[in-house]
């Protein structure tokens, strides 16, 4: 059965994070992951996920200076200072609130400069927790222009690089949707280096009920594979987070043959 987990950095943001795990839990998701946590004490995180029973999957490294345009650090040459500190920060709230990865994001930068920075701060991470996934991501180039990490082949190339066994590839079915396309052929070669799958509509980044890919399929291929650990609802819902999940009861009783039971909360 596929199982899903609710990604709070786009999902609930109407509320606190502690508010938005127990949203995801009351909907029937069967974890959560989310962004940038940071502006709430662990501690709240962590009570909340314990009341829940749900897993915090992941959370990202700090972007930097947003105000500035900044989307990531550990790629830029001239920023090991901060990024090491966001990748020691996103280590030490993982591990209070016991979430299991990390998204190390690379941020604008180009050529070979930053991409042995890259390599190196990512061995960095990797050495710092091995007991998390660190988890690196491609975004499409017509979301975010200039990122340093631009597609699937890039990411391949620097874990086989770095080495490092907890290095993982974030499969987001969003962004390469958008630049590569042929999605499960794209899962089946990367298969040995994802560490975590996450989605939404394309081209329009909305709940996977409509758009150019037909997720209750793929999803099917992925259990199909093997794949057995809670897929990302990484979406932007089109008002009321709540308003927008009948595909989740859709896709789960498709996956099972049940109906599965959700309710739904307002506060």
């Amino acid at each position: 059965m596929t199982k899903f987990s609710a990604n709070l950095g786009f999902l609930w943001t109407d509320r606190p994070l502690p508010r938005a795990i127990i949203a995801a839990k009351s909907a029937g998701f069967d974890a959560v992951e989310c962004h940038w946590p940071y502006d709430t004490p662990a501690h709240e995180v962590k009570s909340a996920l314990e009341e829940t029973g749900l897993t915090m999957l992941g959370l990202n490294t700090t972007r930097g200076d947003v105000a500035t345009g900044d989307n990531g650090l550990s790629a830029i040459p001239d920023r090991v200072d901060e990024a090491r500190a966001a990748i020691d920060q996103a280590i030490a709230y993982a591990r209070e609130i016991g979430a299991k990865a990390v998204h190390v994001m690379a941020g604008f930068a180009e050529g070979s400069d930053a991409h042995a920075c890259f390599v190196a701060n990512l061995e960095y991470a990797c050495r710092q927790a091995p007991e998390l996934t660190m988890l690196i991501e491609p975004l499409n180039r017509h979301d975010a222009p200039g990122y340093f990490l631009a597609n699937t082949d890039q990411a391949q190339q620097i874990i086989t690089e770095a080495g490092m066994p907890n290095l993982k590839l974030m499969f987001d079915c969003y962004h390469i949707g958008r630049t590569e396309g042929d999605l499960l052929t794209r899962f089946n070669a990367l298969r040995e280096s994802i560490g975590h799958v996450q989605f939404a509509s394309v081209p329009d980044r909305g709940a996977p009920d409509h758009g150019e890919v037909n997720y209750a399929w793929l999803f099917k291929q992925f259990d199909a594979l093997g794949w057995k650990l809670p897929l990302g609802a990484e979406y932007k819902p089109a008002g009321a987070t709540d308003d927008t999940l009948a595909w989740l009861t859709k896709f789960v009783n498709a996956g099972d043959g049940k109906p599965k039971m959700t309710n739904t909360i307002t506060n």
